[in-house]
Order: C-alpha cells, then structure tokens, then sequence
C-alpha cells in the first residue's frame, strides 16, 4: 500500500506541475503581451507570488476537492491515480496545441470517471458538482462583467490625462495586479494538489496520531493537510508556472486581443478580484475561465472587433469537452489499472 501511495503522490505532483504549465498563462500573459515584463521575469514574478500564495490563505478549497466530489466508499487508491492520470494526459494534450483549459474541471472530470466504473452514479456528491459546475459556468461571466467594469471606471478617470503618462502609470501598476492575480492563482489552483493528497493518504489509512511522518493541519475530522503538503503543491505549480505553456501564452496574451498596460492591468485585477473571493468561500473556480472572460471584457469595452471571437469560440469548445474527456481517459486508465493492480 505505502508503494501506491508514494505512486499517487508522484502522480499528483506531476498533475500539479503540469497545472502550473498550462495556467502559466494565466499568471502571465498579459504582462508579456503589454511588454511590462519580459517572460522569462514574467514566469518568475508569477511563481513567486504562486508560492507565497499557501502562506496566505487557508486550505477551505483542498477540503472541497478531498470530500466534496465522491463519497468516501466510492474513492480507493486506484481511482485517485486514476483520476491524476488521467487529468494530467489531458492537460499535456491541450498544453500541446495551446489551449487553455480549466485544470480543476479536468481533475473533477478524472475523479467522476474514475468513480463511476468503480463505484456507480450512486457515489457521487451531485449536489456538490452543482454548484461547482454553476460556479464555473459563472467564473468567466463574472470576469468578463468585472473586467468590462474595471476598464469603463478607469477609463472615465483618465481620459483627460496623456496616454504616455497613463501607460507609465499602468505599467507599474500591471505589476501588482499580476502580483494579486498570481497570489490568487497559486491559492486556489495548488490547493486542488494538496486536497488529492490528503484523500489519498486518508483512503491509504495514514490518519493515524502515531504516525510519525505527517503533521495534521486543517481538513477535518475525515481527513488532513499535512504541512509538507502545503509547500511542496505550492513549490510544484511555482516551478510548472516558470517553465510556463507558452503556446497558451501567445493565445491568451497575443491571439485573442490587443492589449494596453491600462487592459491588461483591468484584466488581472478583476480575475484576482472573482479568483480570491471564491477561494474565501472554498470553491474552486476556473482561473482559466475567470481571466479569460476579463480578457473579453476588457476587449470587448473598447470595441467588439477588439476580441478575435473565433480564438474565443476555440477556447470554449476546449472547455465543453475537458470535463467529458478527462472523465473518459480517467474511466479507460482505471479500467486499466485494476488488471494491473487488484483491489479489495
């Protein structure tokens, strides 16, 4: 059993990673695209504050993934790997052809598969998906109303200054709000990471008090987040976000509008605004979502041509179907994995 759990927390860092890669563009691409930082200082800027980002907050979202998806009966250890790895392939499938997806749909995708063929319909939390799914849904209305509001607010109290002078301004001010965004991106999306890990050393059995290598932080009386948990998910997405997905990059940041250091700005500050609201509450919102509807927003404000809609109508479709076929890879991997490894 200690075999499989050193196997599942390998493969959730690995999914973690990869989290880091594909959102990398999240964190970044405005700031690359308004030239305020160059990448390579973009990325590192962005993990930074990814990785601070678990000394900040709480672990209200970890506690949602690790016991709000599945009932307790319906998860073993196969179906979490089953459900890492097959997120993890979806995710590098899209990273490949520079999309940016939603990593927690495709990680609630890869557990709902897994489960299903393990355990029936009957073992998943439908109220739960719900209200993930509605907020998800929700997440890149909520940017785009925010970012369009955002740039019409600030718009109306600069118009009277000289553009050179306002660029300045924004350009140091892009910094914070990357900052907020990268702060609010490492808090929701690497808590998804800790939430896996703690489910799995739960269903393993390592809640006991005499174990000697986990250290209890906040879950509850079902389960835990150890400390190194915390810091090591949260190093994980900082390092994937460095090295950074930058085919998605160059979709958000260049492909879908133009942007000033004034949008871009606009942008950040309403994805971190929805980003860390949500995360107070513990959902678990799409940061992809979120700041690709601020992007649309902020385009949108200026003019509707300003946003290349069929790049937009690409990225949803992307989303429709991360949900579905992460569930299916997951649900063909688990199939797998239980020739392999025999459970009960």
């Amino acid at each position: 059993m200690l075999t499989l759990v050193i196997l599942g927390i390998t493969f959730a860092i690995a999914f973690d990673f990869m989290n880091g890669v594909n959102d990398a563009a999240n964190s970044v691409a405005t700031v690359v695209a308004t030239r305020v930082l160059k990448p390579l200082w973009a990325v590192v800027w962005a993990a930074f504050f990814n990785f601070v980002a678990v000394f900040v907050f709480g672990v209200k979202v970890a506690a949602t993934i690790g016991k709000g998806i599945v009932e307790p009966h319906g998860v073993t250890v196969v179906v979490i790997l089953a459900a890492l790895l097959g997120a993890t392939i979806w995710s590098i499938v899209t990273t490949h052809f520079g999309l940016p997806i939603s990593v927690s749909h495709a990680l609630i995708g890869g557990l709902l598969g897994a489960g299903l063929v393990y355990a029936g319909p009957s073992v998943v939390i439908w109220k739960s998906i719900v209200v993930i799914a509605i907020f998800m849904a929700v997440a890149p209305l909520l940017g785009m109303v925010l970012g369009a509001a955002f740039m019409w607010i600030v718009t109306w109290m600069v118009w009277q200054v000289d553009r050179r002078r306002v660029s300045s301004w924004f350009r140091r001010l892009q910094l914070v709000s990357a900052a907020l965004y990268s702060l609010g991106h490492g808090t929701g999306d690497a808590q998804k990471t800790m939430g896996v890990i703690a489910v799995l050393l739960a269903t393993a059995g390592y809640t006991a008090a005499g174990t000697t290598w986990l250290t209890r932080t906040s879950f509850d009386r079902s389960g835990f987040v150890p400390d190194w948990a915390v810091l090591l998910s949260g190093a994980v997405i900082a390092l994937g976000t460095m090295i950074g997905g930058w085919r998605v990059v160059k979709t958000l940041g260049v492909r879908m509008s133009h942007l000033l250091p004034m949008d871009g700005f606009c942008a950040e500050s309403a994805a971190a605004a929805s980003i860390l609201g949500s995360t107070l509450f513990g959902i678990p919102v799409s940061t992809t979502h979120t700041i690709t509807g601020a992007i649309v927003g902020v385009g949108a404000i200026k003019r509707l041509t300003a946003v290349r809609w069929g790049v937009t109508t690409r990225i949803v479709w992307a989303w429709i179907f991360t949900l579905p076929a992460s569930a299916a890879v997951a649900a063909l991997i688990y199939l797998l994995l239980r020739v392999l490894i025999p459970e009960g």
